[in-house]
């Protein structure tokens, strides 16, 4: 089992040596994560990809959307 760690968006960029204040777990099984993990009981979570932010959401009818 491989564990990713999850930081705040504002803290993604230069917090240098010292650990981001919200960092959490998560746990993955082989290139499998549980949602309900990664959402940890929200419905929107900001995705990082090279210099670009992408918001993942939940909807109320329990989909997921994936916008830039």
């Amino acid at each position: 089992m491989t564990e990713i760690s999850r930081t705040n968006h504002k803290d993604l960029k230069g917090h240098g040596d010292t650990p981001p204040v919200g960092e959490r777990t998560i746990a993955m099984r082989g290139n499998m994560l549980d949602s309900k993990e990664l959402f940890s009981g929200s419905r929107e979570l900001i995705i990082a990809h090279g210099s670009e932010s992408y918001r993942l959401r939940l909807t109320s009818q329990n989909k997921l959307i994936l916008t830039k």
